[in-house]
């Protein structure tokens, strides 16, 4: 989507951003030893074609993006508080992404058997009608028959979905295909309607991935495999400037590990070193001048 950040009726800065396309441009940046491709729809505007441009030169591939004629990309503002909270407003109803899967085949289930992993999260679920969610599914589960990694990020916003109900039983199918799942504590709490944080960490570690990834803000991180639990201590910063990115970021960082063969406690310290960098700048794409220490070598 496009982005604009800064304060309704006053100055704004554009970019673009996105949950999934984040964690795409940060994994493409940080593990360099990886081909990184995203997969979306875009309209024939020049919005789209500038979006298109910039990806690229972030090294992202763009083989799996479909041109939709006469449609646009969404639209989201972000407003930023003093502690560096966010509050969004969305413009999104008519995106060309969530036309994606309405072609007879998509680029991304032409691309299948060539794919090393899939990264999805609860928004990509949650903008798709009904019947290109199930051909999400049926992706995920064609993907997991052989083997290929499939991973899952919850990202549960509300609005998006027209009751939790579905929205639980789509998570819950998700969470079933997947290899490793990427859980925000506070966002499985309100999906499943629980009275504490530490209940949704319960139902995350039940979860039947073979890998479950749970984030809790400053806490530490727990990753549970069929090994046992670690805990993984988080980045504290000294001022936090703006929290948006910040699991997106620490997704790419996790996969820019875990995907190049490295262990669980090596890819959480990552995931969390670039989540608190990306907090300490505005917007959700930060400058690639001020992470270059957190680019891992060539394997």
């Amino acid at each position: 989507m496009l982005e604009l950040q800064g304060e309704a009726f006053g100055s704004m800065q554009q970019s673009f951003g996105g949950d999934t396309l984040n964690t795409a441009v940060y994994l493409a940046r940080c593990a360099t030893g990886l081909q990184v491709g995203y997969a979306t729809a875009l309209g024939d505007d020049k919005l789209s074609a500038g979006m298109l441009a910039r990806w690229q030169a972030e090294k992202l591939g763009v083989s799996l993006v479909q041109r939709l004629p006469g449609r646009m990309p969404g639209l989201y503002l972000i407003e930023v508080d003093a502690q560096g909270e966010r509050s969004f407003s969305y413009w999104r109803d008519n995106s060309a992404a969530k036309s994606y899967f309405d072609a007879e085949q998509t680029p991304l289930e032409a691309a299948a058997d060539s794919l090393g992993a899939l990264y999805l999260s609860g928004i990509s679920l949650a903008i798709l009608p009904a019947a290109g969610r199930e051909r999400l599914f049926a992706l995920m589960a064609r993907l997991q028959a052989r083997g290929t990694p499939v991973i899952f990020d919850n990202n549960y916003r509300p609005r998006l979905w027209a009751s939790r109900e579905e929205a639980l039983a789509s998570f819950d199918r998700a969470y079933s295909l997947a290899s490793i799942a990427l859980v925000t504590a506070d966002d499985e709490q309100a999906l499943r309607g629980l009275p504490q944080l530490d209940d949704a960490v319960a139902a995350a570690k039940a979860l039947p991935c073979p890998e479950v990834v749970i984030k809790r803000g400053r806490n530490p991180t727990l990753v549970r495999t069929a090994s046992g639990q670690q805990e993984v201590a988080t980045e504290l910063v000294a001022k936090v400037v703006d929290t948006t990115a910040a699991g997106d970021s620490f997704a790419a960082g996790y996969l820019a590990v875990r995907l190049q063969g490295g262990d669980v406690v090596a890819a959480a310290t990552q995931g969390n070193r670039l989540a608190g960098r990306v907090i300490q700048h505005r917007g959700a794409l930060i400058p690639m001048d001020v992470m270059t220490d957190l680019v891992l070598s060539n394997k």
